[in-house]
């Protein structure tokens, strides 16, 4: 099983795109909980994922229970990253089979969601600032636990 990467209801598409980028170029498969404030589609990717949408692995779930019936049905870890996760990224263990859950740019996550995840992971920033970019978020974890994994490319 491969390291997947799920958009909980992403507002940008432009994020979504650079995310299906980053999953393209890393060997991850990328998953889209709907709704999203956008049309999900190949078009509103274009922009940010170039042609490496083409490259990528991705699906949409029509809402959150769908797509944690699946998740609980492999039996895949569900890893929620938040700027108020108790575990430091670069101290988890990850495993090559995880879901990495990002929330909506906008809100993150609903507290159900929250209280789904089997880990509540942040990544640790200097005071006084709020977060990152979702896109770049997900790149720094993706890295993170590939590399943990041996899940890099060559």
């Amino acid at each position: 099983m491969t390291l997947r990467i799920a958009l909980y209801c992403p507002d940008i598409a432009q994020n979504a795109g650079a995310i299906l980028r980053t999953g393209a170029c890393l060997g991850a498969e990328v998953h889209i909980i709907e709704p999203a404030g956008f049309p999900v589609g190949d078009a509103g990717f274009r922009r940010a994922g170039m042609d490496y949408i083409d490259q990528v692995v991705w699906r949409r779930h029509a809402s959150f229970a769908a797509f944690d019936a699946e998740r609980r049905a492999e039996g895949r870890r569900l890893v929620l990253l938040t700027t108020t996760g108790a575990e430091p990224l670069f101290g988890f263990p990850f495993q090559s089979d995880d879901v990495v859950l990002f929330g909506r740019e906008s809100a993150g996550v609903p507290p159900e969601v929250h209280a789904a995840a089997d880990a509540r992971v942040r990544i640790p920033m200097r005071p006084g600032v709020r977060s990152l970019n979702v896109a770049v978020s997900a790149g720094i974890v993706l890295a993170e636990a590939l590399r943990q994994t041996g899940g890099l490319p060559a």
